[in-house]
Order: structure tokens, then C-alpha cells, then sequence
């Protein structure tokens, strides 16, 4: 019941992109994709992570620290080792060439005793993150059998496993459910700052959450997670490594979700008749404000035409019942001025809350005073009307004043058939099999 706040920063992630690199790895029958793929996944959703380059032999690692000309973290590259600091597999802050393929030909000899079956593709070498004051922390993903993608986050190192200091939580992620797993950490109160020492950018690592949830909602084939070290501080957050496993999912699109996700496919651009251009999306919790708005601009009269009694403002508890949906049983279809959920204005909005088996589902639609009569209604209905064939509701409803002549002509025209209430003779019950 709470109003989420907006997303800080808006973004568009590269879900092509990402599909081919998954696409590609897939067909090569590999679960696991390499650190470099797995950072350009994550970047493909805006996730920073520093840069990475791949050497083939000690002797190419060493090349590339001298371009790098800095101290630089080397790593064994193997799609047959996940765990590579296991092995001996890692090797942190090499300065200069000579140290660097010292420190590779070590490592490969050191692997291939431990592990003579794995597959050596050679290095990965990146340059050292300095940024003294950063935690360690850990982001990532497991599938649960019953509840499907769970976002982990927590405390990271090399000793997560030990510190155990975790939580967890269900995509579909917005800013404050993201911020609530945060604060059920222990390091959370490290994260706030103390004594001096600088807060770090909790927005940012909020966001990250909301990324990867949304990677993790986006691609099914995602079956588990990891970045750690996911390094933040007040500048921000970056990744060190990320280790990302693939499997054909056990169940398809939003099934495999213990909550249906955010149905972006319904977006859609609209033009107005005057050719004002308007963004028509599913609802946010993030449009409360926006929502509030609207009524705002109400006259008394529409307000009892829309509700059926007198209200001088639109309390939480009802804007939230209108903006909190389960997508999975209801929905709420807006216009909105292009932008970002939460600070983009809302012109109109078109509910629908359907009934367990699917066979009936009431309806409703509120349009700004000042926008009445520009075809936002006829707009949001057809809208609504064809959501609802889409989800094969067997019978669409609503309860209208006999006073409100113009819904009434509006459902006519859209093929409502209109029935008096018995118990109620004020009150016409439209409907439309859809």
C-alpha cells in the first residue's frame, strides 16, 4: 500500500543484444556463459561493470597489461570453472607485463593440475577498480522450484558464503521493493553512512536490483546469477565479476513468475485528432501522483458521475486500490505524456478487474476534466475492450447513472447492451461479451 517513488533515471535496455549473446551461447550447448559475456549481458541492461579484455596466452596477457599500464586483475577463462578463485584462478593487482605473465603461466600451470579436464580459453585482464571506502556487496538470481526467479542480495567477497548476510525478494522490482531488501541486510547500516564515512548512492544500487530483476523477467533462460563483487560506494556501483548460468526454463513467460511482471507489450504510442502524442501503458504504482492529479481536475459532478458519491480528494487507500494491480487478474490502462512512471502526467485511465475463472470482469473509466470530449474515453474503452478479448473474458460489465448520458451513449456505440437494476433504478448495468 505504500507509493513506490520513480525510477531515478529512466532507461532502454538492449534486449536484442542480449538475446543474441544468449541465443549464441545456447546453441553452443554451453550452461555457463564466460565473464565477458556475462558483463556484456549485464550491460546490455545497464548494469556497469568494468572493463574486460580476453588473452589467449600468457604472453597476450602480458601485452595487454603493458597497454593498460596500470595494476590489473588476471583471471583464468574457463566456461568449465565457475569458482575460479578455487583454483588458484585469480590473481589481483599484477603491475606490469612481466609480473602479468609470470602470474598467467603460474596459473595455467596450477590449473591444468588441479583440473586436467577443463577447457582453457585463455585470460580474462582488466585494470583495478581503486576505490578505497567501497563494500563488497553481492547481486544475482536463483529459480526456485515453487516461486520461480528469487533476486538475492547481500554482502559479497570471497566469504560470502561464511558472512551469510543475505536477502531475498520476487520480481518484479520497483524502487521501494528494491530498497526493501536492502535495508534486511546487516551491511545495510554500513551503507548509510557513519562516523564520517560517506553514504553510498542507494538509489544506484536500488536500481541495479530493478535491472537485473528486469533482465531476469525479460529472458527466461536465465537459471542463476551472480555479481561479486558488486562494488559501491557514493560514486556509484560497478561490477568486478559476474558469473551467469543458462537452462531451457521449465516454464514458459510470465508462468514461471510468482507475480505476473509489468506487461510492457501493451504499451503503445497514440495520436490525439488535434495530433498531440500520448504513451498508452499499462498502470504503475508510480502513477499515484499522477493520479491524484486527475482528480484534482474534476468538477464535483464528474466526481459523482465516476464514483457515485461526493469526494473532496482521492484518499492513498483508494488511489492505491486503482494503481497497485495484480496484473494477473486486473488491469489499468493509461494515457500518459510521454515519460518517466511517476513524474509523467496521466490524461486518462481504463480499469478492468476480471473474476477468478475469467468469466466476468467489471470495468471502469476516469478521464481528466479538462480532456473531455477529444475521444480519450472511446480511446481507453476500445483499449480496454480489446485487453479483455485478448485474456478471453467471457463478459465485460459496469454500472453506470441513468444520468450519465454520455457513457451511456459511449457504451452504445462500442455495441453495449444496457439493463435497468432492480434494486436500484438509478443505476443501468451495461455489458459487452467481447
Amino acid at each position: 500500500m505504500q507509493t513506490p517513488p520513480s525510477v531515478p533515471e529512466e532507461f532502454t535496455p538492449d534486449t536484442e543484444a542480449a538475446r543474441r549473446l544468449i541465443e549464441r551461447a545456447m546453441g553452443e550447448g554451453r550452461a555457463w556463459l564466460t565473464e565477458p559475456e556475462a558483463k556484456a549481458l549485464l550491460g546490455a541492461y545497464g548494469v556497469s561493470a568494468v572493463a574486460t579484455r580476453i588473452a589467449q596466452t600468457p604472453s597476450d596477457a602480458a601485452a595487454i597489461a603493458a597497454e593498460i599500464g596500470a595494476p590489473v586483475a588476471l583471471k583464468i577463462l574457463s566456461r568449465d570453472i565457475t569458482h575460479k578463485s578455487d583454483l588458484g584462478g585469480v590473481a589481483l593487482g599484477l603491475l606490469g607485463p612481466g609480473a602479468v605473465g609470470d602470474a598467467a603461466s603460474a596459473m595455467l600451470e596450477r590449473i591444468r593440475a588441479a583440473r586436467p579436464e577443463a577447457r582453457i580459453e585463455g585470460f580474462s585482464v582488466q585494470p583495478m577498480v581503486h576505490r578505497p571506502g567501497a563494500y563488497e556487496l553481492i547481486a544475482g538470481m536463483i529459480d526456485d522450484v515453487q516461486f520461480g526467479p528469487v533476486i538475492l542480495f547481500g554482502q559479497g567477497g570471497t566469504a560470502v558464503e561464511i558472512i551469510a548476510d543475505q536477502a531475498l525478494g520476487l520480481p518484479p522490482l520497483n524502487m521501494r521493493l528494491a530498497a526493501e531488501i536492502i535495508t534486511r541486510t546487516r551491511i545495510y547500516k554500513q551503507l548509510k553512512g557513519f562516523r564520517g564515512v560517506e553514504p553510498v548512492d542507494l538509489d544506484a544500487l536500488a536500481l541495479t536490483l530493478i535491472r537485473i530483476s528486469q533482465m531476469v523477467i525479460e529472458h527466461p533462460e536465465i537459471a542463476e546469477l551472480d555479481v561479486n563483487p558488486l562494488l559501491a560506494d557514493a560514486e556509484g556501483v560497478v561490477a568486478l565479476d559476474a558469473r551467469i548460468k543458462l537452462a531451457e526454463p521449465r516454464r514458459e513467460g510470465a508462468d514461471r513468475l510468482a507475480i505476473r511482471p509489468y506487461p510492457k507489450g501493451l504499451e503503445e504510442e497514440v495520436a490525439l485528432p488535434g495530433g498531440q502524442r500520448l504513451l498508452l501503458r499499462p498502470i504503475r504504482p508510480e502513477d499515484e501522483p499522477a493520479l491524484q492529479a486527475i482528480f484534482a481536475h474534476l468538477t464535483p459532478e464528474q466526481v459523482r458521475m465516476r464514483f457515485f458519491v461526493s469526494l473532496k480528494t482521492l484518499s492513498h487507500a483508494m488511489a492505491a486500490r486503482i494503481t497497485q494491480v495484480d496484473y494477473d487478474r486486473e488491469m489499468g490502462l493509461v494515457l500518459s505524456a510521454p515519460g518517466v512512471p511517476g513524474r509523467a502526467e496521466i490524461y486518462g485511465v481504463a480499469q478492468v478487474c476480471a473474476d477468478p475463472d475469467n468469466e466476468r470482469a467489471e470495468y471502469a473509466i476516469l478521464v481528466r476534466g479538462d480532456m473531455t470530449g477529444r475521444g480519450l474515453g472511446t480511446l481507453l474503452m476500445r483499449h480496454m475492450i480489446a485487453y479483455c478479448r485478448g485474456r478471453e473474458i467471457g463478459e465485460v460489465y459496469g454500472d453506470v447513472l441513468c444520468e450519465n448520458l454520455t457513457m451511456r451513449r459511449l457504451c452504445k456505440t462500442l455495441g453495449f447492451a444496457e439493463t435497468p437494476l432492480a434494486d436500484d433504478p438509478g443505476i443501468v448495468r451495461v455489458t459487452l461479451k467481447p
